[in-house]
Parts: structure tokens; C-alpha cells; sequence
């Protein structure tokens, strides 16, 4: 069987187009509900509502989908998870009723939320520290490249064959993804076409995944300060994140009054400076490393760059269009270069047969805040019929994110060698 030189790269790439697929499925909803109302009834409580269907299903996988992919592997995880997703898509392009779009929501979630648990187990699988955010920020920018390729590609499906078709055709491409990913992925020490060259690189670099330790039962994980201080950074700064992918359609068709035509024409260039942030924030991090600064310090510079881009939000409501955009791009550039690098210290702290638990707990606790800033949003819109206040908390977050890995976290280093035992825990 040929070899592949730098196979490693090749599979970021497969987990960049996974990752876009994802938010390519999540992303159809929102930008087609101004036509979904034609024939359904939604209003923004219950649109709130709706995605609040889809946040908890997807942080209750994220977080056992973190463990259900410890336990398959990553190669058998990843295709269940994708495969599930995708029905559930092609699903909800058959309902009538906000019933049916709330139940197929429900498990669309449940199929996505194993998406990033299993890619962060798949980058510990391949990717020594030095390389880590770098290819975390690959198969991340995928979840970018996914929504911006959303707006457009949607809404010419849209005026072309109605927006039912949307979901038949992209849950379908899913179903495509998942067998190519069988038929690509394996563990470096088993892939058939990876070079000797290679293998030994990424095998001599993965020192934790060499670590004898046993898997650590997940309620144990709470124990640890480092866990609560990356779940209580994640749920805040996800909620903003949220908001923003799953609001920013309607916000342009209620608030700007463009119609779907308008919305694919504009609404992907946020998207677009949030792919750009996801790259960049990677590889800011991956360089600092290379120029011998602490896996600490590099880690910590490159998430205080991305906490203070996101409260360009606060200056959203009150500007014109064309700077309402940009203020929206910054924002969402900030907060991928900031999510590219929180994701990435899940491996950095723990051993790599706990890192699927761990980015599962994480996921939950962004689901968690989601849903639960969502249904605020809902209300506040129904109560004010503004966005001002909406935008300010939004742009609040990612700061108060960063005072917290920066108080609880305090050292962002390797856990080389070590089992979990070792670790500093709460309460030592």
C-alpha cells in the first residue's frame, strides 16, 4: 500500500472538513428560518427555544460522546457520530410542525456533540505539543469555513429547489464523509500508509500517549482545579459563540431587513474573519513554542489576543450595516482565536486517554451556557425588541473567561509521564 508523506496534515485537513459539515448542518435552520416561518409559525421565544432543543442534547454528548469515543477509538467513534448527525439533518428537511423541528433538532445535537471530542482525541493521536494548536487550528477552521460557505450555499439551494432540500442534500454528504473515514483514519501505529519517518516522529513526540495510567473514571475529574477552571471558561465564552452563529441570520433579516437573497450575500463574511482567527490563533501559539517560549506563556498570549477582539460586540446595534459586519467579524475572529486555543489545553494538561472526557466536559459546559444564555436572549428580545443589551453581555464574556483561566488554571504545562494522580488537584 503507497505511503503518505505527512499523513498527519492530510488528517487535520479530513478533520477541517468534518468540522465544517457540523456547522454547515447547524447553521442551515437559522439561515432558512425566515422561509421555514412562511409555512410555520416561530417567534424569537421560541426560536430561543429551538436551539436550546439542539444545545442540550449536544452538550449531554459532548460530554459522553467524549467517552463513548475513549472507549470505540476514535476511528469507530468519529463515524457514528457523523453518521447519526447526518440522518438527523436529512430528517428535518421531512417535518411540518415545530414539534418536528424541535425533535430532529434534538438529535441532531446528539450526534454533533461527539463531533469535537472525537477530533480533539484524533489530534492527541497525531500531533506531538509543538504541532498541537496548530492542528487544532485546521480541523477548528473548518467549523468557520463551514459557516461561511452556509449562507451562500443555502440560500441559492433555497431559491433554487425550496429549503427542504437543504437538509437532504448536506445530511447526505455526511453519510459520504463517514465512510470515507473509515476507510482513512487509523492510529499512527497501525495506519498502513504512514511512512516509518513519521510514525516515529509522532511517536516519540506523544509521550503522554505512552502513559501507562489507567482511564480516569469521569466523576473524578471533577476533583481537579484545572477541569473546573477550563469548563467555567468554556461556558462562558460558548454562549457568546452561540449566539452568534445560531442569531446573526435573523438578526440580519429581523433587524437589517434583508431578505434570504441579502443574508447569503453578507452573512458569511463574520463567519469568514472567525475562519481566519481559528488559523491564526493555531498558529500564533504553535509559534511562540518554536521561538522556545513555555507552552504557559504561549498559550495564555494568544487567549488574551482573543478575549479582547470579542467586545468589538458592544458596538454592533448602534452602527450601520456595513459596520455592524465588521464589528460582528472581529468578534467572532476573536473568539476562534481564542476557542482554537482553549480546546488545545485539554491535551496540554491532561494524559491522552482522559483527553476525549475531558474536551467532553468542556463541550457540556458550553452547551450548558448556551442554552441557558439563549432562552435569556429569547426573553430579552420578546421584552425590549432589541439587541443592544444582548450585545454588551456577548461582549463581556470572553474577558471574564480569560480572568478565570488566569486565577484557576494558573500554569498551562504537560503532564509528561505522569497519571493523573500527580496532578495538581483542588485540594492540595
Amino acid at each position: 500500500m503507497k505511503q503518505i508523506p505527512n499523513l498527519r496534515w492530510w488528517i487535520a485537513g479530513l478533520l477541517a472538513a468534518a468540522t465544517a459539515l457540523n456547522y454547515l448542518d447547524r447553521q442551515s435552520l437559522p439561515v432558512v428560518i425566515g422561509e421555514v416561518q412562511k409555512g410555520i409559525s416561530i417567534s424569537d421565544r421560541q426560536f430561543s427555544q429551538l436551539q436550546s432543543m439542539f444545545l442540550v442534547a449536544y452538550g449531554i454528548m459532548y460530554a459522553v460522546g467524549g467517552r463513548i469515543v475513549d472507549r470505540l477509538g476514535t476511528r469507530m467513534g468519529y463515524a457514528v457520530m457523523i453518521a447519526w448527525w447526518s440522518l438527523a439533518c436529512v430528517l428535518q428537511g421531512a417535518v411540518h410542525s415545530l414539534a418536528g423541528i424541535a425533535v430532529t433538532l434534538f438529535l441532531l445535537g446528539l450526534g454533533e456533540g461527539g463531533g469535537f471530542p472525537a477530533s480533539a482525541k484524533a489530534v492527541s493521536e497525531w500531533f506531538p505539543a509543538a504541532e498541537r494548536s496548530f492542528a487544532f487550528g485546521i480541523f477548528n477552521t473548518g467549523s468557520s469555513l463551514g459557516a461561511v460557505v452556509a449562507p451562500p450555499l443555502i440560500a441559492a439551494i433555497v431559491l433554487e429547489l425550496g429549503w427542504r432540500w437543504v437538509f437532504f442534500i448536506i445530511g447526505t454528504v455526511g453519510l459520504l464523509w463517514a465512510v470515507a473515514w473509515m476507510l482513512l483514519y487509523e492510529i499512527p501505529s497501525r495506519h498502513m500508509r504512514v511512512t516509518p519517518a513519521e510514525r516515529g516522529y509522532v511517536e516519540s513526540g506523544l509521550v503522554a500517549a505512552r502513559d501507562p495510567a489507567p482511564q480516569v473514571p469521569w466523576l473524578s475529574l471533577f476533583r481537579y482545579r484545572q477541569v473546573w477552571g477550563l469548563v467555567g471558561a468554556k461556558l462562558l465564552s460558548d454562549s457568546a459563540w452561540f449566539f452568534f452563529i445560531f442569531w446573526l441570520p435573523k438578526y440580519l433579516g429581523d433587524m437589517r431587513h434583508l431578505k434570504i437573497s441579502g443574508i447569503g450575500r453578507y452573512g458569511w463574511i463574520p463567519y469568514a474573519g472567525a475562519g481566519v482567527g481559528s488559523f491564526i490563533g493555531g498558529w500564533l501559539s504553535s509559534y511562540l513554542i518554536r521561538r522556545k517560549f513555555s507552552i504557559n506563556a504561549s498559550r495564555k498570549i494568544a487567549l488574551g489576543f482573543g478575549a479582547a477582539c470579542v467586545p468589538a460586540s458592544l458596538l454592533i446595534a448602534a452602527s450601520p450595516l456595513a459596520f455592524a459586519i465588521a464589528f460582528f467579524s472581529v468578534a467572532m475572529f476573536g473568539h476562534q482565536f481564542w476557542s482554537t486555543n482553549l480546546q488545545t489545553l485539554g491535551a496540554d494538561l491532561f494524559p491522552s486517554k482522559t483527553v476525549g472526557a475531558v474536551a467532553g466536559l468542556m463541550g457540556a459546559a458550553g452547551s450548558i451556557g448556551a442554552m441557558a444564555f439563549s432562552l435569556l436572549v429569547g426573553a430579552l428580545l420578546s421584552r425590549f425588541h432589541s439587541y443592544g443589551l444582548v450585545f454588551t453581555i456577548t461582549g463581556l464574556l470572553h474577558p471574564l473567561s480569560f480572568v478565570l483561566i488566569l486565577l484557576v488554571v494558573r500554569r498551562i504545562e504537560p503532564v509528561a509521564g505522569a497519571g493523573i494522580d500527580n496532578m495538581a488537584c483542588m485540594t492540595t
